[in-house]
């Protein structure tokens, strides 16, 4: 009777704005075949040739097939969530539940075992891992320096890759068995701002550019006019927390008045948790802090930083605290993605190895409020320019995603006439590129150096945004074009390969969308029928 009535409590209102449908993209690949327990060894390849001569399937097809695919069972998510509490009921100190396993579609499984690096081809079973031969392994590792490129199931071998035969990371694999798999992929964890070719981040024209960074910030009165015109090709490493802070106005551009400016908004912060986070266990704000308290182990799965329990306790305040500040829109699922590049960018100030399995706790009391402070008045500053994205229906996203069709009709009819014929609809996959602003299609550095030029923009998060998806849909053209059915198209745009981008590939983004804003933006008859 007690658990009948407890899930009865939590499903009272179960319409959380938002999705909880299982993403991929960058940061969430498909499930790797290698980790599970049973591996489809004769899993049939799709024959991409011959879909030519297949009828074109259609959305509504697609949809009778899937109906029952997105079924979310939430019971144990509740058992997790009201255990947690049972344990601890103070601030910060209670445990953050195991990662969930994303459920995903039936059409997805048949094509996993193809669309990673198998193991299972080379003649490896998961369940008898072999023991690789020294000699060879050394040979593979000097011998190999190709790009890998993933498309139509296809993956090819990177450097990157070579590491995954270890005999460590085989012992790791082994030692997760036992928990909620994920893949590992370490491209996709480097959170390191160099190219994915291995670039020195180092040249001469970047220690010009950061020495140029670091007269403007020694200015008693910083130009920000010239700060966002540099800042725009993107900021280096070692000035980008403070070059962040200003842009997003946190900070004032007087440099005597900063110090006094940080120390009145982090304790002001920090005021708002003593006031408020006690509140989470209200019946008011249970469902909240619920549905953060299960998205936290979500945001970025396969980067060891953020599986952290004092990251996650930390991502927990700064979440509650701006919904219950925000009551228009609330806690929405995909805020947790934003604040994870301003927590990495911060966190770096103070790290000067990987980021990425930096131990959060060995950082004292004080850097630690100091990092979570300031990404939550960042995170707010960006959230002012975007709330209408999150409030109820969420018509901000409504109307960008319409301007983006709009726009991409005018750039290149070819693809908007083949997505109309497929019955591909915009919001199908341009909703997420707007709710997470694109932080589920790029991987994490690649944002980092995406966001350098949002801040250096008048309306980088909002209006650039547009163009930005623009560009980023008409860079994958070829491969769009050359998919014939509504099932192929959708997998793609849902999980387009930009495992291995760089600054490079997003330098080339950010230009032509520079390109199409300078086009269109100030040209209606170009932009509206």
């Amino acid at each position: 009777m007690a658990t009948e009535n407890r899930i009865h409590f939590w499903r009272r209102n179960v319409k959380v704005p938002g999705s909880i449908q299982p993403v991929y993209g960058a940061q969430h690949p498909p499930l790797d075949p290698r980790l599970r327990r049973t591996f489809a060894k004769e899993a049939a390849k799709p024959n991409f040739s011959n879909l030519k001569s297949k009828k074109p399937s259609s959305f509504h097809e697609f949809a009778r097939s899937t109906n029952d695919a997105w079924d979310i069972d939430d019971d144990e998510e509740d058992e997790d969530f009201l255990a947690a509490h049972q344990t601890s009921l103070t601030p910060g100190l209670h445990p953050s539940p195991p990662l969930q396993q994303y459920p995903g579609p039936s059409l997805h499984q048949a094509d996993l075992a193809d669309r990673l690096t198998p193991l299972g081809a080379a003649g490896l079973n998961p369940q008898e891992e072999q023991e690789p031969d020294c000699e060879e392994e050394a040979q593979q590792d000097e011998g190999e320096e190709e790009e890998c490129g993933e498309f139509n199931g296809r993956v090819g071998k990177s450097s990157s890759d070579a590491h995954l035969g270890d005999s460590s990371v085989r012992s790791t694999l082994q030692k997760q068995k036992s928990l909620p798999m994920r893949p590992i992929i370490p491209l996709i964890a480097r959170i390191s701002d160099q190219n994915a070719s291995g670039a020195p981040p180092m040249t001469v024209r970047e220690k010009s550019r950061q020495d140029k960074f670091r007269q403007l910030l020694a200015s008693p009165n910083t130009d920000l006019e010239e700060l966002r015109k540099s800042s725009w090709s993107g900021i280096p490493r070692e000035v980008r927390p403070i070059t962040w802070r200003l842009l997003s106005g946190y900070l004032p551009a007087n440099m005597e008045r900063r110090d006094l400016v940080l120390k009145r908004k982090r304790d002001e912060y920090f005021g708002f948790i003593e006031q408020y986070y006690h509140s989470r266990t209200d019946e008011h704000f249970k469902d909240t802090y619920r549905q953060i308290h299960i998205d936290i182990p979500r945001t970025n799965p396969l980067i060891p930083l953020f599986q952290q329990p004092t990251v996650q306790e930390v991502f927990e305040r700064i979440l509650f605290i701006w919904a219950i500040r925000h009551p228009a829109s609330g806690y929405v699922q995909g805020i947790n993605d934003l604040v994870t590049p301003f927590f990495v960018v911060f966190l770096s100030e103070f790290v000067e190895e990987d980021v990425e399995n930096f131990e959060m706790a060995g950082l004292p009391l004080e850097t630690q409020r100091n990092i979570e402070a300031d990404s939550f008045w960042c995170m707010s500053k960006l959230l002012d320019g975007i709330q209408d994205n999150y409030t109820f229906a969420q018509p901000g996203i409504q109307n960008k995603v319409k301007d983006l069709e709009e726009l991409v009709s005018r750039i290149d009819m070819d693809i908007h006439g083949h997505l109309k014929r497929y019955e591909v609809e915009y919001l199908q996959f341009a909703f997420r590129w707007m709710n997470n602003l694109l932080m589920r299609e790029l991987p994490l550095r690649c944002t980092i150096r995406v966001w350098d030029t949002y801040q250096a923009e008048a309306e980088g998060f909002s209006n650039f945004h547009l163009y930005v998806c623009a560009a980023f849909l008409i860079e994958w053209r070829k491969e769009i074009l050359s998919m014939v059915d509504f099932q192929g198209l959708l997998m793609l745009l849902q999980n387009l390969p930009t495992i291995h981008w760089g600054n490079e590939e997003v330098g080339l983004l950010l230009a032509e969308a520079y390109r199409l804003k300078y086009m269109f933006a100030d040209a209606p008859n170009h932009y509206k029928r």
